[in-house]
């Protein structure tokens, strides 16, 4: 049982985290092809200029969706957090070129200009670009906490209590 379980359960987290991403990516899918089309719709800018601005717009989303959900189990102290802050911003904009490279190339290199074919390359970055963020987010960004630092943690988290004046008067 030793070796098919724990690879078994490792899978089951790996779905589990992918399903959560999914989840926030999706919302995040919609609040960028919304506001996507609300920028074309309301505004006289170009098809690439509404698109960075709706990505930002889902970025920010995203980030709370990924911190507070998808991956909340992997809190971090303030240091920490100004490190995985920074990272997310750099792949998300990593994640922003690839989108709007697609949507510029198939708008500006190959003449396909229609709102339908906008949307459709938009939807197809975001596609490429959402396969990155998933690598980069949990290799880099998101990074599960190492076995040795959690049983550190635990085992410091305990001493500290067994000092509190509750514990010693339980032991004595």
């Amino acid at each position: 049982m030793g070796h098919g379980s724990s690879g078994g359960g490792r899978l089951q987290r790996l779905v589990r985290e992918f399903a959560k991403f999914g989840a926030v990516g999706g919302a995040g899918l919609l609040v960028d092809l919304g506001v996507f089309n609300l920028v074309r719709h309301v505004t006289d800018l170009q098809v690439v200029r509404a698109s960075v601005i709706s990505t930002v717009v889902a970025i920010a989303f995203n980030y709370v969706g990924f911190r507070y959900f998808t991956y909340r189990d992997r809190a971090l102290d303030k240091s920490g957090r100004t490190r995985e802050m920074s990272l997310f911003l750099l792949f998300s904009a990593v994640g922003m070129v690839i989108q709007n490279g697609l949507l510029y190339l198939a708008t500006y290199g190959f003449g396909w200009n229609s709102p339908l074919q906008n949307n459709v390359f938009k939807f197809v970055g975001i596609g490429v670009a959402t396969l990155f963020r998933f690598w980069s987010y949990r290799t880099w960004v998101f990074r599960a906490m190492p076995a040795r630092e959690a049983v550190d943690g635990a085992q410091s988290l305990l001493a500290e209590e067994s000092r509190t004046p509750q514990a010693r008067q339980r032991v004595g």
